[in-house]
């Protein structure tokens, strides 16, 4: 008996681009091929919905970042340790929330982030599509 895998089999799945999607997902760097996927018009409709996900969660951590770090370096001292430390949870937020859209991918689950994925369906798709 001898196992084929053919590529009209919908179970089959590309290695690589189950490869290229967990790329997509890493924190900070994950942002500049998932870019380079969606400005070149490649990949699967999956890989670029992560990519517009990726995207979306690393610029609003960029954002949330940004803002946090001035209004820390612009006030008093408990303000601003109140605020690198709210700065210090958004990072790390942000890195769990990458790692867990992993757990999900691997486990072949939904990759709907309440909130996020709206806003990578709808702003970032038609400014970056």
């Amino acid at each position: 008996m001898s196992l084929t895998i053919s590529m009209n089999d919908p179970f089959y799945e590309k290695p690589l681009q189950r490869l290229q999607e967990y790329i997509y997902l890493i924190p900070i760097f994950g942002v500049l091929p998932a870019l380079w996927t969606l400005k070149r018009d490649r990949g699967t409709p999956e890989q670029r919905k992560i990519c517009r996900l990726s995207i979306t969660l690393a610029l609003g951590w960029l954002l949330a970042y940004a803002l946090l770090s001035f209004g820390g370096s612009q006030t008093s001292e408990i303000f601003r340790f109140r605020l690198l430390f709210l700065n210090s949870l958004v990072g790390s937020g942000y890195f769990l929330t990458c790692l867990a859209i992993m757990i999900r991918l691997f486990r072949r689950q939904s990759l709907r982030v309440s909130g996020a994925s709206q806003i990578a369906e709808g702003i970032v798709r038609k400014t970056l599509s």
